[in-house]
C-alpha cells in the first residue's frame, strides 16, 4: 500500500531510506551558485534551467538539455569538482543529526544522485557521518526517476523496497520511489513553492523521534507538545 493511501505516520519499517540534498541537509545555496554559473557560461535562461537541476544526477540533467558540442560525462565531472569545493553554506536539516544518530546504522541508508566524492564532502560540511550504507551516483546506470538507486538501498539493508520508508524532497526521486514501490515521506523544508503530494509530509525533523518497536521495526513519532 502506497503512503498516499495510507499515512507513513501510522505504518513500521524494517529500514528507512533518505535521499541526501533537501532532505537531510540544506545544500541548494551552494549548488545553485555552481550550476548557476555553468547555466550562464552556456547562454542559458538561469532562472528556467535552475529548477530542472535538483534531485537528478548532474550527467542526467546535462544530457536532457541536449547542448549541441557539450559532453555531459565531462561537463558533469568539472561541475562536480566544483560543487566539492564550494560547501559553504552545507548544513543539516533541522533535528535531522540527531534523527539519523538513533537509527541502528544496519537500517537506514542514504541514496543520492550525487557522486560519492560530493556526497562526502556535503556530508562532512553538515557535520552528518557517512553512513554504514550509502548508494550514489557511481553506483546506478539509470538515475532518479528510474527506481534502480532505492531498490538497491532496499537490497544493502537486506531488504525489499516494500519494507522501506523513502525520505525525498524533489519529484524525480519520490518517483523513483514511488517506483521502486516504497512508502514516501515527503520533507519540504527547502521546498519554496507547495509540492503536490497525496504522500505524507514532513517539514523537518525537530518535531519527530524515531521509535523501534521490540521486533526491531522503525517509525516515524510526532513529539508531545
Amino acid at each position: 500500500m502506497s503512503a498516499a493511501s495510507s499515512s507513513a505516520f501510522d505504518k513500521n519499517y524494517s529500514g528507512f531510506l533518505f535521499d541526501m540534498d533537501g532532505t537531510i541537509i540544506n545544500s541548494i545555496a551552494a549548488a545553485e551558485r555552481v550550476w548557476g554559473d555553468w547555466a550562464r557560461s552556456k547562454g542559458l535562461d538561469v532562472a528556467a534551467f535552475m529548477p530542472t537541476m535538483h534531485g537528478k544526477r548532474g550527467v542526467d540533467t546535462i544530457g536532457l538539455l541536449n547542448l549541441p558540442g557539450v559532453d555531459p560525462a565531462a561537463e558533469s565531472q568539472l561541475i562536480m569538482e566544483a560543487e566539492i569545493a564550494d560547501v559553504e553554506g552545507v548544513v543539516p536539516l533541522p533535528g535531522a543529526v540527531d534523527f539519523l544518530a538513533s537509527l541502528p546504522p544496519d537500517r537506514w541508508a542514504i541514496v543520492t544522485s550525487s557522486p560519492y566524492r560530493l556526497a562526502q564532502a556535503r556530508l562532512a560540511a553538515a557535520g552528518i557521518p557517512v553512513p554504514r550504507f550509502i548508494v550514489t551516483a557511481e553506483d546506478v546506470k539509470n538515475g532518479k526517476p528510474d527506481p534502480q538507486c532505492y531498490i538497491l538501498g532496499a537490497e544493502r539493508l537486506g531488504l525489499r523496497p516494500s519494507d522501506c520508508l523513502v525520505f525525498e524532497d524533489v519529484m524525480a526521486g519520490i518517483k523513483a520511489g514511488e517506483t521502486a514501490g516504497s512508502d514516501i515521506m515527503v520533507i519540504t523544508a527547502t521546498h519554496s513553492h507547495p509540492i503536490e503530494t497525496g504522500h505524507s509530509t514532513l517539514q523537518n525533523y525537530e518535531n519527530v523521534r524515531a521509535h523501534i518497536d521490540g521486533d526491531g521495526l522503525i517509525s516515524v513519532v510526532r513529539k508531545a507538545g
